[in-house]
């Protein structure tokens, strides 16, 4: 039986994984911190705008376990608030558990506190086995590396404004160490507008608790709140600066935009707590995550790889990329769709089966190819990539590929002779 490691334990590393595993690899899943899914225990948003449609194309592909798991978790579903339809919030402090039960029950050995920090290589484009900062070395014949573009804590205090105490403590648990670099290949680190690198997580959380009764009855009866702001405290500056465009709107820096994700998720990247607590209904206004969630939050896409069409990492022949590790994406749907190829691409070239490209006929396949073209043009790192807003769901509606039919959905992938195939 083919060995497959996979280092990062977020979404992407969990699809990556599960993938593999259900493909007859023996899996390995390590993960740094004592939690996996990493940002999806802040997250919470699914199905939102073209998430839908890339929902449901992994589950007629496949891969439906993970988006079974958050659409059976969801407190809200079918909510529409500005800018955004259909969206589905997945309670984050449940989730956790139930996905690492399913990876348990899978039989895939996960290695949590376990920090991955070099390669070593047999030959210049094959990695041979990883070390970990406890000075292990674990071998396997193919790797996936989904370890994001966050961190370490340097990249925040230097391009952000200071290590924000975030769901990634990297303090505590050590910072990421890109395996792309370590294995001599170059990354790509994003810039915001203004020309400095990286980009602003997209949110805070606040305890609900914390916020007035009235607020908490209208989170947990409509899933959402618009609360509209001073003009004095409107700073569109922000949205150029935040990792999710799709919600660079000026409604987002107009009005305090709160979802109910078991946390009340505020969707601006940072908010000074003073000025919060001056508008009504954020009296007690306290936050969960970041804990600096009223002066900064963390930086990310600063080591983001170069990848083929297969997910494969460029130069590496046993490398294999997902999540933020192998484009500018953003969310979770995202990060599951580019797991979920690289987990069965790395388990099909273990086997020395034939690797699968998903058609442009679907909305994961074109975003896959289109993200990688766009690497060759002069702004490519100032774009970034999600099927719910922005630039891409711009094309998704020209190309016809944002569908909300369920049945239509797995008509194409039908047609395409992939019903199915990421179990086959």
């Amino acid at each position: 039986m083919s060995k497959i490691i996979v280092t990062g334990g977020g979404w992407s590393g969990v699809a990556a994984a599960v993938r593999a595993k259900k493909c007859g690899a023996d899996v390995v899943l390590i993960e740094k911190t004592d939690l996996l899914l990493g940002l999806g225990n802040v997250g919470g948003i699914m199905r939102n705008n073209g998430r839908y449609t890339a929902t449901e194309e992994n589950i007629a592909l496949g891969a439906g376990e993970l988006f079974e798991i958050t659409d059976r978790l969801s407190t809200h579903k079918n909510v529409d608030f500005p800018g955004h339809a259909h969206a589905s919030f997945y309670d984050v402090l449940l989730v956790e558990p139930e996905v690492r039960r399913l990876v348990k029950k899978l039989g895939i050995e996960v290695r949590l506190m376990t920090r991955v920090i070099d390669v070593i290589k047999e030959r210049d484009n094959r990695i041979k086995a990883v070390v970990t900062s406890q000075g292990e070395i674990l071998d396997a014949d193919v790797f996936v590396e989904t370890t994001g573009s966050t961190g370490p804590m340097g990249n925040c205090m230097r391009h952000g404004n200071g290590c924000s105490m975030c769901i990634l403590r990297c303090p505590s648990f050590g910072p990421r160490v890109s395996l792309t670099e370590r294995a001599g290949l170059d990354d790509l680190t994003a810039c915001k507008a203004d020309g400095t690198r990286g980009a602003f997580s997209g949110s805070c959380k606040i305890e609900k608790r914390s916020l007035s009764k009235k607020l908490q009855k209208k989170l947990e009866k409509d899933g959402f709140a618009v609360v509209p702001l001073p003009k004095k405290l409107v700073n569109k500056e922000k949205l150029t600066r935040k990792v999710c465009q799709q919600y660079a709107l000026d409604s987002f820096a107009e009005n305090l935009i709160l979802i109910d994700t078991g946390y009340a998720k505020l969707m601006t990247s940072y908010f000074d707590l003073e000025q919060l607590r001056s508008v009504e209904g954020f009296e007690n206004a306290r936050f969960a995550d970041p804990y600096a969630g009223g002066k900064g939050n963390s930086i990310r896409y600063m080591s983001v790889g170069m990848r083929d069409k297969y997910m494969r990492a460029e130069g590496m022949e046993n490398l294999f990329l997902g999540g933020e590790k192998s484009g500018f994406f953003v969310g979770h749907t995202e990060a599951i769709s580019t797991g979920s190829l690289a987990g069965y691409n790395a388990a099909m070239y273990a086997k020395k089966r034939p690797m699968l490209t998903l058609p442009a006929s679907l909305a994961i396949g074109d975003l896959l190819d289109f993200s990688n073209r766009v690497l060759e043009e002069a702004d490519c790192l100032e774009r970034r990539f999600t099927f719910a807003g922005g630039e891409y769901f711009k094309r998704m509606q020209e190309r016809n590929l944002y569908i909300t039919d369920a049945k239509k959905i797995k008509k194409i992938v039908e047609s395409e002779g992939l019903l199915d195939v990421y179990n086959q």
